[in-house]
């Protein structure tokens, strides 16, 4: 008999049913004996009157799973929660599972003998078969999925004991999982393109200031270090230890002579408006004191006139000797006191 005439969709799955058919079609093989076809059929009307009973035994629980469980119901229907219930061992049983195992109840290992696991997908139980999740777009069905398998937990606990027999909670989930599903399928919201406030005229406080400039002043980098941190190409830096730190002088003594070469500032003296004015007239003369900018003429009978310093007047020629001692040591002007002839 031809193979492909008969229709095996409802008793295998289709890789099995396409292994049967290719396998009958290729192969000649040979009549059974009495014995053998007997027993063939007797197995084969087993296996029909269990899954009639089967089918029989379901429909009696989906007929009393809404007094048995209303809230499960509900959400997942009455095939699928008498499933669930059937393979948990119970509704007591059903209601102590995580939602992780409640998702892959029912769920087979498919055997397909070499075929493309592309479309397979795995942890895939009954829930997988209720109405929300077939309705739900195939790229979302998956999270819909696990958010049904952890609200049948939820209902599970409140059927196991009775807390809820009107299944007013399981309506309630039901919209809020249908909600949700909706929610996910919306485009996002287009990107408002706000306008540019008004420019305002007042006016705004500057950062920084004086007291900023000083501290930046005081904390800046000064040139030394600006020199210590840079490093010239191909050239050995030098180096000195610092206890257990060996610290790099980068460019400093690079002159040629050895000598750090850094010239200094000059940094401006910023004086008060009281203290410069002070100063300003000393520098007059109003206070007794001789500014250094004046002269005065000495004519003499040899020579004409010449220019001579008034503050030096009278002092001769051995000024360093008579020089003040209230004078700065670290002036630039002070030189030797004495001098002590050798030999």
């Amino acid at each position: 008999m031809d193979l492909t005439l008969i229709d095996l969709d409802d008793l295998l799955p289709a890789a099995t049913v396409m292994v049967v058919t290719v396998t009958g079609t290729t192969t000649s093989g040979k009549p059974l004996s009495s014995d053998n076809l007997k027993k063939a059929m007797d197995g084969c009307e087993m296996a029909l009157k269990l899954d009639e009973d089967k089918r029989m035994v379901l429909k009696f629980v989906e007929s009393k799973m809404h007094s048995i469980a209303p809230n499960l119901s509900l959400v997942c229907g009455s095939e699928v929660a008498a499933k669930l219930m059937g393979v948990a061992g119970g509704l007591i049983a059903l209601s102590k599972m995580p939602s992780c195992n409640v998702q892959v109840l029912g769920a087979k290992k498919k055997n397909l003998v070499g075929l493309s696991t592309a479309t397979v997908q795995g942890h895939q139980g009954f829930v997988v078969q209720c109405s929300i999740v077939q309705q739900t777009p195939p790229a979302l069905r998956w999270k819909a999925m696990r958010m049904v398998a952890s609200k049948c937990t939820l209902l599970a606990r409140l059927d196991a004991y009775g807390q809820d027999p009107q299944g007013i909670m399981g309506q309630k989930m039901r919209d809020e999982i249908v909600h949700k599903i909706e929610k996910w399928q919306e485009p996002p919201p287009a990107k408002i393109i706000k306008p540019l406030k008004a420019p305002d005229a007042e006016a705004k406080k500057r950062r920084g200031g004086k007291r900023l400039r000083k501290m930046k002043e005081r904390y800046g980098m000064t040139d030394m270090r600006k020199a210590a941190n840079r490093i010239n190409f191909n050239q050995p830096e030098e180096e000195y230890m610092d206890g257990d730190e060996v610290i790099g002088l980068g460019v400093l003594g690079k002159g040629g002579s050895g000598r750090l070469r850094i010239v200094a500032k000059e940094q401006k003296m910023k004086l008060s408006a009281k203290t410069a004015k002070k100063v300003a007239r000393q520098h007059s003369g109003r206070g007794g004191t001789v500014s250094g900018l004046t002269s005065t003429l000495a004519f003499t009978p040899v020579q004409g006139f010449e220019l001579t310093d008034p503050s030096k007047a009278g002092q001769g020629t051995s000024t360093d000797l008579q020089r003040s001692g209230t004078e700065s040591y670290f002036s630039t002007l002070s030189g030797f006191r004495t001098i002590k002839k050798l030999g």
